[in-house]
């Protein structure tokens, strides 16, 4: 899991196409033969984005199914604030003061 989310980390510190673009039109400014290899850059770009968000999760959710699952969440921290308030009130957890 650890690994899983450092891979996901380290995918999505590199997300932006602006540097890729940048690098065509100077290349085309120059008349560069270099574009077309810039170009293939800018191409594995993507194809790596678009598995990045196919991979997502909850992608293959519909955005109704979105909004109940995060209501449902939502829910559930209100309970478990509302639990934590209550425990809180019983005076059980009286810290001592330090002296």
């Amino acid at each position: 899991m650890a690994t899983a989310q450092a891979k996901l980390d380290k995918e999505s510190d590199d997300c932006s196409l602006l540097p890729l673009v940048h690098d065509i039109i100077k290349c085309m400014d120059k008349d560069n033969q270099d574009v077309l290899q810039e170009l293939g850059k800018l191409k594995a770009k993507i194809q790596e984005a678009r598995e990045q968000i196919s991979n997502m999760p909850g992608i293959d959710s519909s955005p109704l199914e979105q909004q109940q699952q995060l209501a449902t969440l939502r829910e559930q921290v209100r309970t478990k604030n509302q639990l934590l308030q209550k425990y809180k009130s019983l005076c059980m957890f009286d810290v001592p003061k330090a002296s």
